[in-house]
């Protein structure tokens, strides 16, 4: 199936578009379409939520915009790149170098300290670390006197701000999180999502983030709601009120 043309959306204003954005997966005789054709732009400099009931794409629209997952048809877009039409090599290197990625689970290497884990992937890359911006997210994470110990020696909080840190160092165009907060304690969760909204403000950082709280989506400029695969819903300057009526509504 051919891709659609995408929208002329401007490149300066978005980090991310999506166009027309369907992924069916097999399921013998009923295939189901987990995306059905969104159309969803994502601005820089800003943090939005996605959100909707168990089911509805929200993974899976992650996974394709991050480049984990290749959608069945349609366009998406990190800059003024089109990620359908790169192969496995160049897709693995625009996700180390454009791309940050904070998950419920930490994924930090245990045998690492806080420092190396956060530095990884740039000597991965063999990419020099900007000290002025490396001091600014440790600054305000909170990590300066945990730098030299290991992941077993820290927290839950504590190993998720490691993760933030990681994925803020590098300066990537977009910041996916996946439930950030879904193994933490109300306390270190607001704590993580004030260092995202954080890195909006102070470091212009774009966060995209699926969430399933609207506590956390509270913290967000704008939520995107999905249901069946489809966008549905689209609230700037939420309340985590206003996020509970709308999931609500969708699941009513």
């Amino acid at each position: 199936m051919p891709t659609p043309p995408a929208p002329p959306e401007s490149p300066t204003r978005y980090a991310v578009v999506a166009h027309a954005l369907t992924k069916v997966y097999p399921a013998g005789d009923a295939p189901v379409r987990a995306l059905d054709g969104v159309d969803v732009a994502f601005a820089r400099g800003a943090f939005t939520a996605i959100m909707g009931p168990s089911g509805s794409g929200k993974s899976t629209l992650m996974h394709c915009m991050a480049g984990l997952d290749a959608p069945t048809s349609g366009s998406v877009r990190l800059g003024a790149t089109e990620l359908t039409e790169l192969d496995d090599k160049r897709l693995t290197l625009l996700r180390r170098d454009r791309i940050g990625f904070v998950f419920q689970s930490f994924n930090l290497l245990p045998m690492l300290t806080a420092r190396q884990n956060i530095l990884l992937p740039a000597q991965i890359a063999g990419r020099a670390v900007d000290s002025d911006r490396f001091a600014h997210v440790v600054r305000v994470t909170g990590l300066a006197d945990r730098l030299d110990h290991r992941p077993a020696k820290l927290s839950g909080g504590q190993q998720q701000r490691v993760a933030v840190a990681r994925a803020l160092v590098g300066a990537p165009e977009v910041v996916y999180a996946d439930e950030p907060t879904g193994n933490l304690d109300s306390r270190s969760g607001a704590e993580i999502l004030s260092f995202l909204r954080d890195s909006v403000r102070d470091l212009g950082q774009t966060i995209v983030m699926v969430t399933h709280d609207p506590i956390a989506a509270s913290y967000a400029d704008r939520v995107v709601f999905l249901r069946d695969g489809r966008l549905v819903d689209d609230v700037d300057h939420p309340t985590a009120q206003a996020v509970l009526d709308r999931l609500a509504a969708l699941e009513g």
